[in-house]
């Protein structure tokens, strides 16, 4: 077998000799990153204040494009795909790679040699394992995609996609424009989403609202001998009337003996679990391993992968009657940890696991070879281990205990004491939490037996609130609803989490915040079925009719579009209703936030809100300026913008990252056509401007094809270049005073130079010289006082270091204007010594 890397980098190819429908063939393997296109908006529909939200319901045009642009995924495929005559299609069986299935199929079928009279070219392989059993048996009975599955996943991505954009825009700009201290960037609505957050303000509501009652219980104790006595449990239970309790007390406080009514003796059964499917593991990983939904399913996504578990999405809890058992089980028969109990199975018989729902995807999640701690690592390890643990005891025999009960009279009051004993731990040997707990046995008596009394006494207590929500309980509910799939639940509960609507605290219980709580109270207020999840729960069953081939993928999408539609404008017309209840719990965006800088038009000062999503405010005027987010802002310098007479303010992600001017009005109003929303100083085109990048512009990026290495001008004593699109970084001259772009270029590359002057006591240069002028790229002398470096973690596809960027030939980016683009020769590139950080 031959490998080597595909044309983006990032996915091998593996080519192999060998058979394929009776014919000798050439193999050729390679994999894609996820879904390969992703479903948006054609371009004025993706601009907030172009659009109105209303219209993503149904005038919004959509298009299918590339998920990830950098990888190259479609020419990748396209590429490695010409020229061959069959496709096995070898994605994840479910859903989502049902769908994957057919992007891949767009991507090359095009491009595959033509077909000779029908012949079946196109094959799907269905597997649960990545083990050699179930490889072979897939490739031996291979089938086609399924359509009416991939076409499912459309409808769901473009219902998420109209209806989430629509509400998510509208209520976004609605409150942010009102309200300074939201603290969340983007205030979203989902239709999953939306009813997860639902479940967990609904219990804050109950623990708000709930009234603690007292109640009184009357507690026994009984002498068995002079070392040990019993508690005795009172039939009654409690009761709420303090002078009831107080009438038994008085009843039996007297009695000096208690009379045995009955005894009884009855073995009862503690069940194996059912086998592991998804939800299941979610919450055990939630509650017991301290892992949240959306960690636990990539690590069970990893596990898989490496071949150690099957695959990890699956609804069902039932092993098919073919399914061999056995050979999961043998592959743990040495390990250190559980080999006495797999053998003892192994010998004496395995029990035939419990009749559970299937589901018809995939078998349950089951070990499929053994590992160490070390091999995983601890995160992956505790996952595994109870993986493996679950599924031993699947395979063993119910825990039996004798449940042991005594019946007692004290006056006319009845009492009772119960104790188990364990006869055989069955699976609890295996999983040793799930124990039936070591109870003190209970003495021998039978009716008639006198004990005395050692203590009779009124307890009074208070019912307790219910506790916030876990992670494993809302799991529960999501699933008992209808509201995601298995695979999705993860990553509407981590959803609900990163938009600060929730936040976790011990125990992983999600306690929501001020703005998650007004929200669906303010749902509620308007149209309750927005977070209730009736309507969502209904959808999700007319998808899995569309994925069964039994409900049409237009008239579904059409009728659903329609429906939420007509929320939309109801939600639009009443949303006065939740901004009652906003107006209680935040304050208004013009006494939010701390002066900072000054407007252009009334020059007078704004206010710099600190809050997600970070923003000037000038009250005045009553406008908002977007900032940069993920860095801090200060003013700078009091400069102003030659523009619109703004200050300028500089942006920065820390004393080794980027730092850049930028004007508040240019950056939310472009005042050129090549610049967009967002840009700062070091991306605008104005022509004299000292901040611009005409002026202090250098040359093309040594790493991406559009950006521009752009020289900080506010870094001294530790000078940077940094490219205005991704995230390279040069440090430069250190210990330099001044550092300034000259008007001449580059002979060799046609970069601008860099004049940099020295102070005489600490000046690296040459014969003690204090200033040089010369190319960062080309210049020897500077050759060793360039260093380069990632602001951020790199993308993948810049993960190979210095040798990547070699030989790339003539920069093919824009330049800046008045700046001639920067020829790299192959010889030069070790100028800059490159490291990821």
């Amino acid at each position: 077998m031959s490998s080597h890397k595909g044309l983006n980098g990032t996915c091998s190819v593996h080519e192999y000799s060998g058979t394929f429908a009776g014919q000798s063939v050439r193999f050729k393997m390679t994999s894609v990153c996820g879904h390969v296109m992703t479903l948006d908006f054609l371009g004025k529909y993706n601009k907030w204040d172009k659009v109105d939200p209303a219209e993503l319901f149904s005038q919004a045009p959509t298009e299918k494009k590339e998920a990830n642009p950098k990888l190259n995924m479609v020419k990748f495929l396209q590429v490695e795909g010409k020229g061959c005559d069959y496709i096995v299609l070898w994605l994840d069986c479910d859903k989502e790679g049902e769908n994957i299935c057919f992007e891949v199929l767009d991507a090359v079928l095009p491009v595959m040699n033509p077909t000779h009279g029908g012949e079946k070219t196109v094959y799907r392989a269905r597997f649960s394992s990545i083990t050699d059993t179930d490889i072979c048996a897939a490739m031996a009975r291979l089938g086609e995609p399924d359509h009416n599955e991939a076409l499912s996943v459309d409808a769901r991505q473009e219902l998420d996609l109209r209806i989430g954009c629509a509400f998510t825009r509208f209520q976004t700009k609605y409150f942010q424009g009102k309200y300074g201290n939201l603290d969340s960037s983007l205030i979203s609505f989902g239709p999953c989403q939306t009813p997860t957050l639902g479940f967990c303000v609904e219990r804050h509501d109950k623990i708000q609202s709930f009234k603690p009652e007292t109640y009184w219980v009357l507690q026994a104790k009984v002498n068995v001998d002079k070392d040990r006595s019993l508690l005795l449990d009172w039939d009654r239970v409690r009761v709420f009337d303090r002078e009831i309790a107080q009438m038994f007390l008085n009843l039996t406080k007297l009695e000096k003996e208690a009379q045995v009514e009955a005894t009884s003796k009855k073995e009862k059964a503690k069940q194996r679990p059912l086998a592991l499917n998804t939800v299941e593991m979610l919450r055990v990983a939630s509650s017991s391993l301290g892992m949240g939904p959306q960690h636990a399913m990539q690590t069970a996504e990893r596990l898989y992968t490496q071949g150690y578990i099957s695959y990890p999405r699956t609804e069902t809890t039932h092993y098919p009657e073919n399914f061999d058992l056995k050979g999961p089980l043998r592959q743990q028969a040495n390990h250190p940890y559980w080999a006495d109990t797999v053998k003892r199975l192994l010998a004496e018989g395995i029990n035939r696991p419990r009749k559970g729902h299937d589901a018809g995807d995939h078998p349950p999640i089951t070990p499929m070879r053994s590992a160490t701690e070390a091999e995983l690592g601890s995160e992956a390890w505790r996952l595994y281990e109870y993986i493996t643990r679950h599924f031993i005891a699947t395979v063993s025999y119910d825990c039996r205990y004798l449940q042991s009960t005594i019946s007692f009279r004290i006056g006319p009051e009845h009492f009772t004491c119960t104790g188990k004993t364990v006869m055989s731990p069955g699976f609890t040997e295996i999983m040793p939490w799930q124990s039936i707990p070591l109870e003190e046995s209970l003495p021998t008596c039978q009716r008639g037996d006198i004990f005395p009394v050692s203590e009779m006494k009124m307890l009074e207590k208070q019912t307790s609130p219910p506790n916030y929500l876990t992670e494993a309980e809302l799991i529960t509910l999501m699933e008992k609803h209808g509201i995601g799939t298995d695979a999705s639940i993860p990553v509407h509960i981590n959803n609900i989490c990163q938009r600060n609507y929730v936040t976790v605290e011990s125990g992983r219980r999600l306690r929501p915040t001020n703005l998650g709580i007004v929200l669906v109270h303010g749902y509620y207020k308007i149209d309750a079925e927005l977070v209730l999840p009736t309507i969502r729960s209904a959808v999700e069953k007319q998808l899995n009719l569309i994925a069964q081939g039994k409900a049409d993928y237009r008239q579904v999408l059409g009728h659903t579009l329609d429906v939420f539609k007509r929320k939309f404008h109801y939600f639009v017309d009443s949303i006065a209703g939740m901004d009652e209840l906003m107006e209680v719990s935040f304050s208004p965006l013009a006494a939010t936030g701390k002066p900072l800088s000054r407007c252009g038009k009334c020059h007078r000062f704004m206010k710099y809100i600190q809050a997600k999503p970070s923003r000037l405010h000038c009250s005045h005027c009553d406008e908002t300026y977007t900032l940069p987010q993920n860095g801090t802002i200060k003013l700078y310098k009091e400069l102003r913008c030659p523009l619109d007479d703004f200050e300028l303010v500089l942006w920065s992600s820390g004393s080794r990252g980027k730092s850049y001017p930028l004007c508040p009005y240019c950056s939310n109003h472009p005042p050129f056509r090549d610049m967009k929303k967002g840009m700062g100083c070091n991306e605008c085109t104005h022509p004299t401007c000292q901040h611009s990048l005409s002026m202090l512009g250098i040359g093309q990026c040594v790493e991406c094809e559009s950006g521009v290495l752009v020289l900080d001008p506010t870094s001294g004593p530790k000078w940077k270049v940094a490219c205005n699109k991704c995230n390279v970084v040069a440090h430069c001259f250190e210990n330099a005073y001044r550092v300034r772009v000259s008007a001449d270029t580059c002979g060799s590359c046609e970069a601008a130079l860099l004049a940099v002057d020295f102070n005489k006591a600490k000046s690296p240069l040459p014969g003690n010289e204090t200033q040089h002028t010369g190319c960062v790229f080309c210049d020897p002398i500077f050759q060793e006082l360039v260093e380069l470096k990632h602001a951020a973690s790199c993308h993948p596809m810049h993960r190979g270091g210095p040798g990547r960027r070699q030989g790339r030939g003539r920069a093919r980016g824009r330049r800046p204007p008045g700046r001639p683009s920067a020829r790299r020769p192959k010889d030069k590139m070790s100028a800059l010594a490159a490291y990821f950080v």
